[in-house]
């Protein structure tokens, strides 16, 4: 059972728009629009500041100059099927940012692997030298 989403999304912000599929699909695919454009205006949206700036931090092709999420749902027959598909996905954009990003703690290197780092360069070094003229 999937887990409830912590921010769920109020269908009033979402703008859909049926447009025709594209690809194989026979007849059907050239007179019935089936494919769904979904587009969700992020700032002007009712989720918290902090999940529209990371939203908007994101670097993602979908989401325009304007901070507008654009997908495009055609995998399914039906308007409907697509309708759902596009507004999980969103809910999966979403969802992803939902959770803050986990600091970066620094960390210093081990004095084995220091050792082992010098170790190598000295060997590096010595098998440099060696290369040089011989002397008789």
């Amino acid at each position: 059972m999937a887990t409830p989403p912590k921010f769920p999304l109020d269908e009033r912000e979402v703008e859909f728009s049926a447009i025709r599929a594209q690809g194989a699909g026979g007849q059907n695919v050239n007179k019935v629009s089936s494919a769904i454009h979904l587009r969700f205006d992020i700032v002007a949206s009712s989720l918290p500041d902090v999940i529209k700036q990371r939203l908007l931090a994101l670097n993602d092709s979908r989401i325009t100059q304007e901070g507008v999420l654009v997908l495009k749902a055609q995998q399914h027959r039906t308007q409907e099927m697509n309708r759902g598909d596009a507004l999980a996905r969103l809910q999966e954009v979403i969802d992803s940012v939902s959770a803050p990003p986990k600091p970066r703690r620094a960390t210093k290197p081990t004095y084995g692997s220091k050792q082992r780092r010098l170790e190598g360069k000295s060997q590096r070094s010595e098998i440099k030298n060696l290369r040089g003229k011989v002397n008789d």
